[in-house]
């Protein structure tokens, strides 16, 4: 199964921002999209997941051999998309497991009680190394930066998408936090889940391998290819990759 993104480009304020990229996310594996800040890495994300800012312009999404481009960010949730945005929402009033209980048995139907589903999430967070009393928290509210990213990966574990895209993930968690969420995304992928994990930062690659890097300078992909472009990074920085 495979994610096929094809010539996408992004508009916002009438002004084009994204350029004719085009990757291919495939199930089981991780692949790594990085560039400088300002380069279009969270316009690229946010904009092929729906947000009201940006609008795509053209190219396609293939999943299943079905183009999902155009559909609403709730249609390609449902399709088995999921993505952690760089600064996640704070939702006062509801509970981890409240909106998570919501969240699975909308994708994937059934009628599990709510008692049930904490025993299932409880279990998870325990497989994770993630401290259970997160389930009683409201999303994001008074959460740390790990904290936050730890929700997330729980989120990730109990929903099971097919491909999640995962932004600045790395950005603001301590170095405890940063093994939980490597050997969580570690763990999914070997369960089919496929990864795009978006940076500016090299020392992501020092907690996990990926299986493909894509490099993006002011909107455009300028280079893909394996982990050994990992080493051009590290020894050279952005400024070696031209257009």
């Amino acid at each position: 199964m495979s994610l096929e993104i094809k010539n996408i480009t992004i508009r916002t304020d009438n002004k084009e921002v994204v350029h004719d990229v085009s990757m291919t996310l495939e199930a089981g594996t991780i692949s790594v999209l990085m560039g400088p800040n300002g380069s279009g890495k969270s316009t690229f994300t946010n904009g092929i997941f729906g947000h009201p800012k940006y609008t795509i312009a053209g190219g396609t999404m293939v999943l299943d051999g079905e183009d999902i481009a155009a559909l609403a960010t709730e249609k390609k949730a449902q399709k088995g998309l999921f993505l952690s945005m760089q600064y996640l929402p704070e939702i006062g009033g509801v509970t981890l497991t409240s909106f998570l209980h919501k969240s699975y048995v909308t994708l994937k139907g059934g009628d599990i009680s709510i008692i049930d589903f904490y025993d299932l999430l409880e279990k998870k967070a325990n497989e994770l190394s993630i401290d259970p009393s997160f389930l009683s928290r409201q999303v994001n509210v008074g959460l740390s930066g790990g904290e936050k990213k730890l929700s997330e990966i729980l989120q990730l574990a109990v929903l099971e998408p097919k491909f999640a895209v995962l932004d600045e993930i790395d950005s603001g968690v301590d170095v405890d936090s940063l093994r939980k969420v490597f050997s969580a995304i570690s763990k999914l992928a070997e369960k089919g889940t496929g990864f795009l994990l978006v940076t500016h930062y090299n020392a992501l690659l020092d907690h996990i391998t990926p299986n493909y890097v894509h490099v993006m300078k002011e909107g455009r992909l300028v280079k893909s290819g394996g982990k050994e472009l990992v080493e051009d990074i590290v020894k050279n920085g952005f400024t070696a990759f031209v257009q």
